[in-house]
């Protein structure tokens, strides 16, 4: 069965980091963009951050330089270190993969597989 199962979410204070981690079954994934998207309460969801199957990275511009992407292609995992975090960081992230290019990566619209979601909350 195909699926990404995403791990790491939790309550933080702000300026805290959290590591949320996604594993993914299925070797086909390697050819595939893995990334994260996030949807806070009464919002769309938005893109985080992404990797290319060749492991080029592309952030919001609201992570840069407090997110990091990393994606292990042996392990067909990717990760995002989240550091310095702040309350508006508050959503549920999701974990995705599909076969986007570079003129959609940051489209949810380009990922065909998503994780069930983990909380993140940042309190004050």
């Amino acid at each position: 069965q195909v699926q990404l199962v995403e791990s790491g979410g939790g309550l933080v204070q702000a300026g805290a980091s959290l590591r949320l981690s996604c594993g993914a079954s299925g070797s086909f994934f390697r050819n595939y963009a893995m990334g994260w998207f996030r949807q806070a309460p009464g919002k769309e969801r938005e893109f985080v951050a992404t990797t290319s199957r060749s492991s080029y990275s592309y952030y919001a511009d609201s992570v840069k330089g407090r997110f990091t992407i990393s994606r292990d292609n042996n392990k067909i995992t990717v990760d995002l270190q989240m550091d310095t975090v702040k309350p508006e960081d508050t959503a549920v992230y999701y974990c995705a993969a599909g076969p986007a290019i570079l003129s959609n990566i940051r489209n949810p619209d380009a990922y065909s597989y998503w994780g069930q979601g983990t909380q993140v909350t940042v309190s004050e």
